[in-house]
């Protein structure tokens, strides 16, 4: 329990020393910030090719850790690790039978962004992105072929690494921060185009909640 109180307090007290930095002369878009974020991703995909491919949209979790460097008061660069969930629910024809695919991938985001910072509160963000693909599942159910059109998606031959485009807005209210994304891929999932299954590029929104510290 001792141990516990002192920990509370220490927060506390490193709580208390941000708020009255805040509050000094220094503009705060002149400051070097960190922070957690957490919210979602609601992904589709674009430019897809497959015989008779059609997706719907999917939401996914989206969450990590970023960093503000000022470069000097209207300009920044803000570096993010994030933990990402994409995919999409669609229909289609693979090998003359027809299939339905729920398709969740799960991947590290690495944005790098500039940062624009016209006032405070407001900060302009628009960068690239590289993706690297941890985990992918797929909820599937086929048609008479089934046994091969299963085999085909498990042998996708997907790709790993993947640059991409964002761009965004973050409104800040004190240690709060509150982003709205624009995120989508530069290269199509597949490694080289030998798969018979949908060849597509990620596309998403992106909605969090931030919580940042000040230097």
């Amino acid at each position: 329990m001792k141990k516990t109180i002192i920990i509370f307090t220490t927060i506390f007290t490193s709580m208390l020393n941000i708020s009255k930095g805040q509050n000094a002369d220094i503009d705060i878009r002149e400051r070097l910030t960190f922070g957690l974020k957490a919210g979602v991703n609601r992904s589709n995909v674009y430019d897809a090719k497959g015989q008779d491919f059609k997706a719907d949209p999917k939401m996914g979790f989206a969450g990590g850790a970023f960093v503000g460097i000022p470069i000097g008061r209207y300009l920044g660069f803000q570096p993010e690790v994030l933990l990402s969930q994409k995919g999409y629910q669609s229909t289609g024809t693979l090998l003359g039978s027809p299939y339905s695919d729920t398709r969740t991938t799960t991947s590290l985001d690495i944005p790098l962004q500039l940062q624009l910072k016209p006032i405070e509160i407001l900060t302009f963000l628009v960068g690239v992105q590289y993706s690297y693909l941890l985990h992918q599942k797929d909820n599937f159910a086929f048609g008479s072929n089934s046994v091969a059109q299963d085999q085909e998606f498990k042998n996708d031959n997907a790709r790993k690494n993947i640059f991409g485009a964002v761009i965004g807005v973050d409104l800040t209210i004190r240690h709060f921060v509150l982003s709205a994304k624009a995120c989508w891929d530069l290269q199509n999932n597949t490694g080289d185009g030998s798969s018979y299954t949908p060849r597509y590029k990620n596309v998403w929104l992106q909605a969090t909640v931030g919580f940042r510290l000040y230097n």
